[in-house]
């Protein structure tokens, strides 16, 4: 189990990487205030896993988003030191959905998962590697979502593998708060299957201890088998379950 320093650090590693920009804290929460259909980007986590019910700042977050015109969004642990709040969302017409799994693990054990030489290392996404987000299988709108926030992600890697018939897959590494983090770890349709992410992920964590970090995390639903079976032999284990609360 992460140690409270760590969970703050993972949580405000998070939204460095999708909402440098567009944040607030309040209180003991870190609210995502970007609109678009990148969850993380758009909702409020606690950065600690043991809170009180507390009306007033549930209502406070939610004054905050009604402020942008946006929709309160919980991103929420299911842990036990949450369970008073769980049940305040709930009374108040929220619904969990969504399960997502926070997976870490030890960035030299992520070298390991594949053979990283055919992966080139990028400063900056180029529209070969943003095509991949916009490619078939994708849903185009929320592609380009994410590949201008992912863009401008603070401390990033940008890998892609490609040859002369294109590029095939691309990921993303985010540096803050001591932690690496996986992001949009993308493969076109017809080259999935073939370790091409394995490869990006073995790449961006030589990288990432290259500048120093040790330790990396990553975001991925929890009915992904195929991602959730490369990330485990990758070393990754579950670090909290969470799920959105939407109203």
């Amino acid at each position: 189990m992460p140690s409270p320093s760590e969970i703050e650090a993972i949580e405000r590693a998070t939204i460095a990487a999708v909402a440098h920009d567009a944040h607030e804290v309040i209180g003991p929460w870190i609210l995502g205030l970007r609109p678009g259909s990148i969850g993380r980007a758009h909702s409020a986590a606690p950065l600690t896993h043991t809170l009180v019910r507390d009306e007033g700042l549930i209502t406070r977050i939610e004054a905050a988003y009604r402020a942008r015109s946006m929709r309160s969004v919980f991103r929420l642990p299911e842990v036990e030191g949450l369970a008073g709040v769980a049940e305040a969302l709930a009374a108040r017409g929220y619904t969990p959905t969504q399960p997502t799994l926070v997976m870490g693990a030890d960035l030299s054990d992520v070298t390991k998962v594949a053979d990283p030489s055919p992966v080139i290392l990028l400063e900056r996404p180029d529209a070969a590697w943003a095509s991949v987000f916009l490619g078939e299988g994708f849903d185009p709108e929320d592609g380009a979502q994410r590949v201008a926030v992912l863009s401008n992600s603070p401390g990033a890697v940008f890998a892609a593998v490609r040859d002369v018939d294109g590029t095939h897959a691309v990921g993303v590494l985010s540096l803050t708060d001591g932690w690496a983090s996986l992001h949009g770890m993308r493969t076109v349709q017809g080259r999935r299957g073939q370790g091409l992410a394995g490869q990006v992920a073995a790449r961006l964590a030589q990288a990432a201890m290259a500048r120093g970090a040790t330790q990396v995390f990553l975001q991925v639903e929890a009915g992904n088998g195929p991602a959730l079976a490369l990330y485990r032999r990758a070393g990754f284990s579950s670090l909290w379950r969470y799920q959105y609360w939407r109203s």
